[in-house]
């Protein structure tokens, strides 16, 4: 009886706590867990197909937030440091699965990193609206 009247405190508290339920600071990471789960399911996708830049946002934003969500912010959030680190951890293969697929195909690290800034380097098609003379 004393183990149900403990456990139902120590639910009590969770569901009460500032980083309970009852918060965002529960909620958004559970939500942003989304978003590692893509990350994941993006592995099978080819490589020419992902955006450096977006793995690079989602690496850095992986990084910091886990820095402050478990070491510097009171309380801590252990859930959106959790989420965060794997975060960071999947979008850092992805770019690393860039990174190697562009030095098979001999780019050298400059252009590497002109790559993953500025995608494959496809150029727009200029005029694309017919102007009324062109009719």
């Amino acid at each position: 009886m004393a183990s149900s009247a403990a456990h139902a405190s120590k639910f009590a508290r969770f569901l009460n706590s500032e980083t309970g339920p009852k918060t965002v600071h529960f909620w958004a990471p559970v939500f942003k867990w989304s978003l590692v789960i893509a990350g994941i399911s993006d592995i099978q996708r080819p490589v020419e197909k992902l955006s450096g830049t977006q793995q690079i946002a989602l690496f850095c934003t992986g990084a910091i937030w886990t820095r402050w969500a478990g070491f510097v912010i009171k309380p801590r959030n252990a859930l959106l440091a959790s989420v965060n680190f794997f975060l960071g951890g999947v979008a850092g293969y992805q770019l690393i699965r860039i990174v190697n697929h562009r030095r098979e195909l001999g780019d050298s690290p400059g252009q590497v990193f002109d790559y993953i800034i500025n995608g494959a380097g496809e150029k727009p098609e200029e005029n694309l609206i017919a102007t009324p003379q062109e009719k």
